[in-house]
């Protein structure tokens, strides 16, 4: 399904920026005007065009807000999160260390910071207590009262932001009466660049503290408390619901089985890394990812978030993040997503093995590109993803449905 690009990566991350317009990230004028004057795999152009776009909406926002009008304010303001996100996407070769990108990222928070607080119900930013330290967090409160409401706690994946949870599930929950908790954990967003804090595969030990946290919080019914993961949140988030039974159904955006099998090499490739024979392996690896903008991009985040510094590395590590053993585990009511054309996971049958090995209660949907969700994680598809989503939870946390073991 093309976009605006023939680059795929170019082609994906502008269509997930433009998808966010459904809760005012952005606007499709805008993206169409930024995306005709970048070339295909320019990533210096890609940097230097959308940090131009967030700059002048940036403006927008600033003027607005001096003059009070707080509608366009917040429209401008969340729009330049999103380019400023987006802009920062591809500097990956010393991200933890390049002061552009660090610049960026912060002014992507910043901003939507900003958008937030003018909010006609600000979220409250959290930390959620976590070992020796916290992990950055929004509530976002349905309603003042005191009543118990169904509350959704939400974490992304190997690329997303703490904000863009706002755009992913918190706005479509407010706007139907539920709280949300949005939350990073490690080898995400401020938790990795701050804290260095790289992915875990015993993601429970992540997510029970945001579930405490949630459950302390008034306003939070115990008995509809729902987890959901995005992209390979979607693993991460199952792996948990095999461990934290006070969930009351969990939410896979979309279903990731294993991360052995994202990466297709040859097969002797794989054997040098069996045997330890990383000084043959790496270089073809490295040669493997630079003919094309997603494969670079994908090795050198995940060499990031994951914690390792050879390919090798990475491919004795990734193993450790699969559902096979724990999947049984699970108790809770279970949505299985799936996207037609997913350019991580197309053919990999992820979902279908999650659905497969799961024994609790469950569901599987498959969007497909033909109704224009057939993307990663539904990008440019929101609404027909929302509409799913709490369909699916509205059944699901219906009062005679409800049993929290």
């Amino acid at each position: 399904m093309k976009f605006l690009f023939d680059d795929p990566a170019f082609d994906y991350e502008a269509l997930r920026a433009a998808g966010y317009a459904d809760f005012g990230g952005a606007q499709l004028g805008e993206v169409i005007a930024v995306a005709s004057r970048i070339p295909n795999g320019d990533t210096d152009a890609w940097r230097r065009e959308w940090t131009a776009l967030a700059e002048r909406v940036h403006r927008l926002g600033t003027v607005a807000l001096g003059e009070k009008r707080t509608v366009d304010a917040r429209a401008a303001l969340l729009r330049a999160h999103n380019y400023y996100r987006t802009a920062e996407f591809f500097l990956r070769d010393d991200p933890a260390h390049d002061p552009e990108a660090g610049r960026l990222i912060r002014l992507s928070q910043d901003t939507f910071g900003q958008a937030a607080e003018l909010m006609e119900r600000p979220p409250q930013p959290v930390s959620i207590p976590y070992e020796n330290g916290s992990l950055p967090g929004y509530f976002y409160r349905a309603d003042d009262s005191a009543g118990p409401r169904p509350t959704l706690i939400h974490h992304g994946g190997i690329d997303s932001t703490l904000e863009e949870g706002y755009f992913f599930v918190a706005a479509a929950a407010l706007a139907r009466g539920y709280n949300c908790l949005c939350f990073e954990g490690p080898g995400q967003g401020s938790v990795l660049r701050e804290q260095g804090l790289t992915f875990r595969p015993d993601w429970e030990n992540v997510v029970t503290p945001a579930v405490d946290f949630a459950l302390a919080q008034p306003g939070v019914d115990p008995q509809r408390l729902v987890l959901v993961g995005t992209s390979l949140g979607g693993l991460l988030a199952v792996r948990a619901a095999a461990f934290e039974h006070r969930l009351a159904g969990c939410v896979a955006h979309d279903a990731v089985w294993q991360l052995g099998d994202v990466v297709a090499l040859p097969p002797f490739v794989l054997e040098w890394v069996e045997q330890g024979c990383d000084e043959f392996a790496n270089p073809v690896m490295y040669g493997i990812a630079v003919q094309q903008t997603f494969t670079r991009w994908l090795l050198r985040q995940a060499l990031w978030t994951f914690g390792v510094q050879t390919p090798a590395e990475l491919l004795r590590r990734m193993p450790a993040f699969n559902l096979s053993e724990v999947v049984g585990h699970v108790r809770c009511p279970v949505l299985v997503l799936d996207a037609e054309e997913d350019m991580f996971f197309a053919g990999l049958e992820h979902a279908k093995k999650v659905y497969t090995g799961l024994n609790s209660a469950k569901s599987l949907h498959v969007f497909t590109a033909d109704e224009g969700g057939g993307a990663h994680c539904h990008s440019g598809a929101m609404t027909l993803y929302h509409e799913r989503l709490f369909s699916w939870l509205a059944e699901t946390l219906a009062p005679e449905r409800v049993s929290v073991v």
